[in-house]
């Protein structure tokens, strides 16, 4: 059994109350943002004239400061082959670019070709992806709208432009679903894999596409693979709303449309509105729902409830039980069993494995017990079978663990954030126990322990613990948190967030203040072995800076400095301005 109400803790995916846009006809969302009308209405134009002059356009479109070349926004051609025929950027001109990728390996030319060439029926459509300003340093999410055309001879060229953005526009998201929904009708469930390749276009932003058999049985998931397969017809929203019977009816009464509800973001913990787009395509001899979400601009966040304990606490809280368990041994195991208890409270409860990954003791799932648990992994594949053993095997035997996971008799998994410590039993056995709290903010205390955790790798193994920071499924990354490295002379060698920055000299970066924030950082490492500094920087995945709270600290391998960091964003603390447009951290 799974409870059928959400907590406003966790993230997903779906729908409750059907919410009419206005300009909206049969689907097709008129666009919202100025930017997005403007954009299109320029790559049409440029369709227009190859259709009209044919490749003496192209010509036109090279002119710096013409209406075709203007600051960040331009016109590209490309041809069927992937031959980039114009460009800004002039390493790019004239070569073939099939191959091309952005930060993420995502293919970016393949991508333009399938949006323009993908279906038949429409001339054209949007790819995302990231991308630097022109002359910029750090990548940035760009939505590229492009559109076949054919010249007057007879040859097929795809035209477009992109744009910068933070906002999602609705028009993205019926472009994405539409796509999704010819896939499935022309592949069936073949088309299920591309869906769940962060790779492909179907993952973008914070948005990406499910699909959900009439019945209510979830077919794909690509945020939570774990519901594939469970019927979740009679999920509820954070206020109670039926989303699933309701997205179901939208399709059933409506064909498509759109529906309205409250959800928090990835990584966040306060529901956000949001609003999705659904309709069906064929299976088979059945049909089968289709969707995707966006949250909308300057919608309101709705305020859990503070946490039940922060991070301090919940630290305090696991060394003292650490300090019963060394006097009672398992002796203590029933108290630990008592709901309302020091130590069983809310969703607060401890558990306790052998050091060689079996879980005896789990207040909250008895059933679990005797478990082997060493080859345990959350819904993202983060291995906390052996997570867990590692974070208590240092000299202090204590540390965090953040990961996915459930909620007691609930099936959507939630970020958990664990402390563990190693206790020795009065018989000797040598155990690690530990207790977590789902969706906390993020904590000065967990970033000090992941730069801790990671300078003593560096520091040990020099540039060989490289591979295991950048790792997204091992402990240095998780949430919006990543551990990065610089070189003193200001070098970027380990940066899981924005890799293209990997062997660049990063010391003249200004944030959108003016703050030299590398050289910064890196001179109070060396002064003081250790510091806590503040700048604008950009969450992974965003182009707004926010504020980042950084602590670095200088780390010595043989005869080599590193600066070992990494940083969290606090909540509702925004830069004022427009962001920079060389390269910012």
């Amino acid at each position: 059994m799974f409870t059928k109400r959400l907590a406003a803790g966790t993230i997903l995916l779906l729908a409750a109350v059907l919410f009419e846009v206005p300009g909206h006809t049969q689907g097709q969302p008129a666009y919202e943002r100025p930017e997005t009308r403007a954009l299109v209405a320029l790559v049409s134009d440029a369709a227009a004239l190859v259709r009209e002059k044919g490749e003496a356009a192209f010509q036109d479109f090279g002119r710096p400061g013409s209406r075709w070349r203007d600051r960040e926004t331009y016109i590209f051609v490309i041809d069927p082959a992937g031959n980039m025929l114009v460009h800004a950027d002039p390493a790019l001109e004239g070569k073939n670019q099939l191959d091309l990728e952005d930060v993420n390996g995502k293919p970016i030319v393949r991508g333009l070709l399938g949006a323009a060439l993908g279906a038949p029926d429409r001339p054209g459509g949007w790819y995302h992806y990231e991308w630097p300003v022109p002359g910029g340093l750090l990548p940035r999410w760009k939505s590229s709208y492009v559109q076949r055309v054919q010249t007057p001879s007879g040859r097929q060229y795809i035209v477009g432009s992109g744009m910068y953005n933070d906002e999602m526009e609705r028009a993205f998201v019926v472009d994405a679903v539409t796509r999704a929904a010819h896939d499935i009708e022309r592949h069936g469930r073949a088309a299920f894999p591309r869906f769940h390749d962060p790779k492909g276009p179907f993952i973008f932003k914070d948005a990406y596409v499910f699909v959900v058999d009439m019945d209510g049985t979830e077919l794909v998931n690509p945020a939570f693979p774990n519901l594939e397969g469970r019927n979740i017809r009679d999920v509820e929203d954070a206020q109670g709303k039926p989303l699933v019977r309701e997205m179901l009816e939208t399709v059933q009464t409506r064909g498509s449309g759109w529906v309205d509800y409250l959800w928090p973001k990835p990584g966040e913990s306060d529901p956000t509105r949001k609003s999705a787009y659904v309709t069906t395509a064929r299976l088979g001899d059945r049909r089968v729902l289709v969707g995707a979400g966006v949250y909308l601009a300057d919608a309101p966040t709705v305020v859990s409830p503070e946490p039940t304990m922060t991070a301090s606490e919940l630290r305090a809280l696991v060394r003292d039980a650490a300090a019963v368990f060394a006097r009672e041994g398992e002796d203590a195991y029933p108290r630990f069993r008592e709901r309302g208890s020091k130590w069983f409270h809310d969703d607060t409860y401890f558990y306790v494995w052998t050091l060689s990954g079996t879980r005896v003791f789990h207040a909250a799932n008895p059933e679990s017990e005797g478990e082997d648990v060493r080859n345990l992994t959350d819904i993202v594949g983060k291995p906390i079978g052996r997570m867990f053993p590692d974070a208590v095997s240092g000299p202090t035997g204590e540390g965090w663990v953040h990961y996915m996971w459930p909620e007691p008799d609930d099936i959507f998994p939630q970020w958990k954030s664990s402390f563990m410590k190693r206790v020795t039993f009065p018989s000797g056995e040598q155990v690690l126990i530990g207790a977590g709290i789902y969706n906390m903010e993020m904590d000065r205390v967990f970033i000090e322990d992941v730069v801790d955790r990671a300078a003593a790798r560096v520091a040990a193994q020099g540039q060989a613990a490289f591979p295991a920071l950048r790792d997204p499924k091992g402990p240095f990354v998780f949430m919006d948190t990543y551990v990065f490295v610089t070189h003193p002379s200001g070098v970027e060698l380990v940066n899981p967030a924005h890799p293209g920055l990997e062997g660049t000299n990063i010391a003249g970066v200004r944030d959108i203040r003016g703050t030299l924030l590398v050289r910064d950082y890196v001179n109070e490492a060396l002064e003081k072995g250790e510091a806590w500094v503040d700048y604008f920087w950009y969450r992974p995945g965003e182009n707004t800076p926010a504020q980042k709270h950084t602590y670095v600290r200088k780390v010595r391998h043989g005869p080599d400095t590193y600066i070992v960091g990494s940083g969290f964003y606090p909540r509702a603390e925004a830069a004022d301005g427009e962001p920079q447009r060389e390269g910012e951290r």
